[in-house]
């Protein structure tokens, strides 16, 4: 087998581990930057029907390091998120493994250590085109998104302000932080710093397990909250583990250790250059006074990447909003809904949303 083959095959990024899934064709698609991303696909998945009207849409864009699977938690019939009611869109960012990606674009196209820097808007850009071209929708009622997800979401709100009636930023930010881009240029460093890794051009991305564990190791330092470590054998106990090793293998590792390591750096360099005030020539304030969307800004308590207070000052900018904090000690991974507590808050805050007249 060549290189090529070895780089492009990867079996966590299938149908049998994430569901299935659709791809739209976006042609050779123009990017931010300037540079083009021949053949570009973007994977996406629905749940429930359109209607006649076209006016019951919701689109939910995932975090880094996932796939439209991971969402799907916050969809069902006794939930906010209603496939019986609503027709949900879950679409795939660039670089996540599903849709175009590093590993599933071949060398001549951009792909292995090609590939082109990829910004949040471009994944919105195409997004837009899924929604208005697949779909006919013109109208969304709710876009939400947790992390990279809620920055995605307040690209949509900033760059399509008359399309979307209700948004929820769920632990992320406009404007990505100083803090948040020294901690990412860290975590892209780990994987970097693999000799492995050697300048994206790795024989197989499972030869790069020195630097995707280290990679595992940081984010089990920042994605939770110092209490859930201080209160460990309550929090692990209920959670299913036995010890910071356990939890380390089998959560953390678990996660990570699968992924392409080019794909998860494509992705965090996105995080890194998110700002929704490139809309506005660098005004965050003007930016954030074209949101039309009646907003709930929902962080979480213990989060280390999005305190709460960063998340209230671009808030106080957003002219119909709310700040709808949820305290848990999952941190930022309170998203995942280990604890049953933790999901049941997030679906409220939804409902409640949902349920605004706008």
């Amino acid at each position: 087998m060549s290189l090529e083959e070895r780089y492009l095959e990867n079996e966590y990024y299938t149908q049998e581990v994430h569901g299935d899934f659709e791809l739209f064709d976006l042609g050779d698609f123009e990017l931010a930057r300037g540079q083009t991303l021949p053949n570009a696909k973007l994977a996406y998945q629905t749940f429930g029907e359109l209607n006649d009207a076209k006016d019951n849409a919701i689109l939910f864009p995932h975090m880094y390091s996932g796939t439209h699977r991971d969402m799907e938690r916050f969809i069902g019939e006794d939930m906010a998120i209603d496939p019986s009611e609503y027709f949900v869109i879950l679409p795939d960012q660039f670089g996540n493994g599903l849709s175009s990606s590093p590993h599933n674009t071949p060398p001549q196209d951009g792909g292995m250590g090609y590939f082109p820097d990829v910004m949040i808007e471009d994944d919105i850009r195409a997004q837009h085109r899924l929604v208005t071209e697949e779909f006919g929708i013109d109208e969304l009622q709710l876009v939400l998104g947790w992390s990279m997800g809620a920055q995605q979401t307040y690209e949509w709100i900033v760059r399509y302000p008359d399309m979307v009636k209700r948004a929820a930023p769920i632990a992320g930010t406009a404007k990505v932080t100083p803090h948040d881009q020294l901690f990412i240029e860290a975590h892209k460093e780990m994987i970097r710093s693999d000799p492995a890794w050697n300048d994206g051009f790795y024989t197989e991305p499972h030869a790069v397990l020195t630097g995707l564990r280290r990679h595992a190791l940081i984010w089990s330092v920042m994605g939770l909250s110092t209490q859930f470590y201080h209160q460990s054998e309550q929090a692990w106990e209920r959670a299913g583990f036995q010890s910071v090793d356990d939890f380390m293998a089998n959560f953390w590792e678990d996660w990570f250790l699968p992924m392409d390591p080019n794909d998860l750096l494509t992705m965090a360099t996105k995080w890194q250059h998110g700002d929704v005030s490139r809309n506005t020539d660098g005004d965050l304030e003007a930016a954030l006074g074209r949101i039309e969307a009646k907003v709930y800004v929902m962080p979480f308590e213990e989060d280390m990447f999005f305190p709460v207070r960063d998340c209230e000052h671009e808030e106080s900018m957003i002219p119909d909003s709310e700040l709808r904090p949820i305290d848990s000690l999952w941190g930022h991974f309170t998203m995942f809904g280990v604890f049953e507590e933790d999901l049941e808050a997030i679906d409220e805050h939804i409902d409640e949303l949902l349920n605004e007249s706008v």
